[in-house]
């Protein structure tokens, strides 16, 4: 009887999967992208407001991907104020959504994506979930790495969460105190509870952050996938293969 387990293009080594959410699995990416740009522009609309100085908008290409795509809420706030010379309060992960605050602006966004996720709903790349029941399949472990605190929600709503068996995301990392991307805390830790070496997991990122993660962590595979045309910069900053759907990673045995 023929051989019917999924064929997929990854090193022989490889026996665990680590995905990052946004971006890789599902199409939340526009939804940040969408509320980074709504905070940070009420943002510095009203500091152009009060200085009397032009207003520069967020840029949702540029701005997004150099400077918060992949990382902890906070961290993409101070990355991205950095880039601008703006210095802010730390403040507390419980200041109001309205307070000047790196904390508050960081909580802002996440009000926002908690409506749009309400409002609009999440979808899942089709390619993307054709590649994970083909690696279930094919008896590779599988785990979620999301900087999001949200992780557990947006798996729900795009009707993915029973596709993996682990999910380290935004809540265990302050829990473990694991440091975000672009350092490889989170990615090793999903390695460790699939129960496998750095060395035989595969890393799937579409952040420059990421990719830079997973070859800090010296991971067996990273695969950065293409979303914004920025395949360049995904190799250069740690991606060993760059694909711009996942579905290009199952192998057609049908000649």
């Amino acid at each position: 009887m023929a051989d019917t387990t999924p064929k997929l293009d990854l090193p022989d080594s490889i026996t665990a999967l680590l995905f990052d959410l946004d971006g890789v699995l599902t199409k939340t990416a526009v939804v940040h992208d969408k509320a980074w740009k709504q905070t940070f522009d009420g943002f510095l609309a009203m500091r152009a407001d009060e200085s009397g100085e032009g207003f520069d908008e967020f840029d949702p290409d540029s701005d997004y991907n150099e400077y918060v795509d992949g990382k902890p809420r906070y961290d993409g706030v101070r990355s991205f104020l950095e880039s601008r010379g703006i210095e802010l309060p730390e403040g507390d992960p419980d200041d109001p959504p309205d307070a000047e605050t790196v904390c508050g602006l960081g909580n802002r966004k996440n009000e926002l994506v908690l409506r749009l996720i309400k409002e609009e709903g999440v979808e899942p790349y089709e390619g993307s979930v054709h590649f994970v029941e083909a690696a279930r399949a094919a008896g590779l472990r599988r785990a979620v790495v999301s900087s999001s605190a949200n992780c557990k929600d947006v798996l729900e709503a795009a009707g993915i969460d029973g596709l993996f068996e682990a999910r380290i995301d935004g809540i265990v990392a302050d829990e473990k105190r694991l440091k975000g991307k672009p350092a490889p805390d989170t990615y090793l830790a999903g390695a460790e509870v699939l129960g496998v070496e750095p060395a035989a997991a595969c890393v799937f990122e579409d952040a420059v952050s990421g990719v830079e993660a997973g070859a800090a962590g010296h991971f067996g595979h990273v695969v950065g996938v293409d979303r914004v045309h920025h395949a360049d910069a995904l190799r250069a900053h740690g991606a060993d293969v760059v694909v711009e759907d996942l579905a290009e990673l199952i192998q057609d045995d049908g000649g």
